[in-house]
């Protein structure tokens, strides 16, 4: 009990205390309360939280750290995008526990798209800052009363020592020139940004000498982040590295970690899980098994019917693969076009016979929905017309807003292979891309061979499609449900008052 409660209890109880009129039991209930409320809201800050129950000591370090570049490689679930916010959240408060504190700091938070920032970095910084100590949030996107559903372009923070900081968002695919001309205190890049924008944020803070940190799982094998960080190749006195993984993270259930073991491969742990820099070597896919992800054809329920993905080409194939889902989750590739030097119009023709092979669903015109690369957009000398609009023209309705990140693909398409039991089969009818599969390679540059991947391409393109389990969205009370709700406290406490 509060120590204000506890003296109201005690001598309410022995008759001591005597209140005088109504006006006094008024400023009695609304201090008590306030008391309330304030105990409330500390009780539900997730900032208040970070590290009390249980200590992550390489979060800590990271906090601890003193040098200007720091920098977090860890595993997906190890706690690197909480330390990172956590730390943004701290400098533009003005409440480092370990470092000096000022008063209206300057940062950015970058992060690889709009998108990602919104899912990833935005939301771990909401959460950490509370309402409360937001003097105002401009939107690039959406409504500020509701920013977690929205993109923020910048939130104004009211900082502990007085004045206002200022957190700003960046994504990566803006481009270099969206990030000249500022002087900054500080920024968080979440996940590996180009080295272009990484050169330029380094200027944003040289002026103030600021401090540059990110929390990143290396997925693209051997880039400019491990000679540059990593190997500190330089020998930059100021650049600090941590590694994380699961078991490092004490709030990650015991359980959970086994479960994540039984469905990511050997290779895919040493960045996944260890966030180690790795070199790609030798078979892109091991974990593909003929006898295992092959299987034979069978009728696909109408409902299971998810889309097709088209990796257009021209000398080289063109490579169409029809994709369902059933109710598990569970991926199948059920029907193949794959074939090179033909037109347009002849790939369109055989599309469209094998959609009515397979009853595949059409839209009220009789046209099919479809997947396909971007650089279908692209005109050519050749044409008026890009190959999108020519699909499009045909009857195929295109959509080459298709993410195409190679080593994010990559790595889903591996995790749905080796899950036990897999969430991937081929009906032994798609020869291409079982034969891909059994012959898809690393090569020198961290990068997969040029070589046959055409069906590989549209592959990544499907799996990457397919959206993340739905987050379960927390009630917020309307206002007149708090209103209401403080009425009841508040007649709930004066009867408490009256019969004591």
């Amino acid at each position: 009990m509060l120590g204000f409660e506890k003296f109201l209890a005690q001598n309410l109880h022995f008759g001591i205390f005597v209140v005088y009129g109504r006006n006094m039991e008024s400023e009695i209930i609304k201090k008590i309360l306030q008391i309330e409320r304030e105990e409330r809201l500390r009780k539900n800050d997730a900032l208040t939280l970070y590290n009390r129950d249980k200590i992550h000591q390489k979060q800590m370090a990271f906090h601890r750290s003193t040098k200007r570049n720091r920098w977090v490689f860890g595993g997906n679930r190890s706690g690197k995008t909480e330390c990172g916010a956590v730390e943004t959240v701290w400098l533009a408060r003005g409440i480092h526990p370990f470092k000096e504190n000022r008063s209206g700091l300057d940062g950015w938070v970058v992060s690889l798209t709009r998108e990602v920032q919104r899912d990833v970095a935005q939301a771990k910084i909401l959460k950490y800052l509370s309402p409360r100590y937001i003097e105002e949030i401009v939107m690039v996107s959406g409504k500020k009363g509701a920013p977690e559903y929205g993109v923020i372009d910048h939130i104004v923070v009211r900082n502990a020592l007085g004045g206002l900081s200022k957190i700003g968002f960046k994504s990566c695919d803006q481009g270099r020139e969206k990030f000249q001309g500022a002087s900054l205190d500080f920024v968080w890049f979440d996940e590996e940004p180009p080295e272009d924008i990484y050169a330029e944020c380094r200027m944003r803070v040289f002026d103030k000498k600021g401090m540059i940190f990110g929390t990143m799982t290396p997925l693209k094998g051997l880039t400019w982040v491990y000679d540059e960080i990593e190997m500190n190749v330089r020998n930059n006195p100021e650049v600090w590295t941590v590694h994380m993984e699961w078991k490092d993270n004490p709030y990650l259930d015991e359980n959970e970690i086994e479960a994540m073991l039984s469905v990511t491969s050997e290779s895919e742990q040493e960045s996944r899980r260890f966030g180690k820099f790795t070199v790609g070597e030798g078979l892109v896919y091991p974990e593909f098994n003929p006898d295992v992800h092959v299987i034979e054809p069978f009728s696909i329920p109408r409902s299971w019917q998810s889309n097709i993905s088209i990796d257009p080409g021209l000398n080289n194939p063109t490579s169409c693969h029809f994709y369902a889902v059933d109710y598990d989750g569970n991926i199948y590739v059920v029907g193949e076009h794959y074939e090179r030097g033909k037109s347009i119009d002849h790939h369109v023709e055989k599309i469209m016979a094998l959609a009515d092979k397979l009853g595949w669903h059409r839209d009220s015109k009789g046209r099919l929905n479809a997947l396909i690369d971007s650089a279908a957009t692209q005109r050519t000398l050749a044409s008026e017309k890009s190959v999108a609009e020519l699909f499009y023209e045909k009857g195929i309705l295109v959509n080459t807003n298709v993410k195409k990140d190679l080593y994010s693909g990559i790595q889903r398409v591996k995790s749905l292979l080796c899950q036990n039991p897999p969430k991937l089969y081929i009906f032994k009818t798609c020869t291409n891309m079982i034969s891909e599969l059994k012959s898809y390679w690393w090569g020198h540059d961290d990068r997969p061979k040029k070589v046959d991947d055409h069906a590989m391409d549209d592959l990544r393109y499907f799996v990457m499609s397919l959206p993340d389990p739905a987050k379960e969205q927390k009630h917020t009370p309307s206002v007149i449900e708090a209103d209401k709700e403080k009425l009841i406290r508040f007649n709930r406490r004066n009867q408490w008052m009256k019969n004591s």
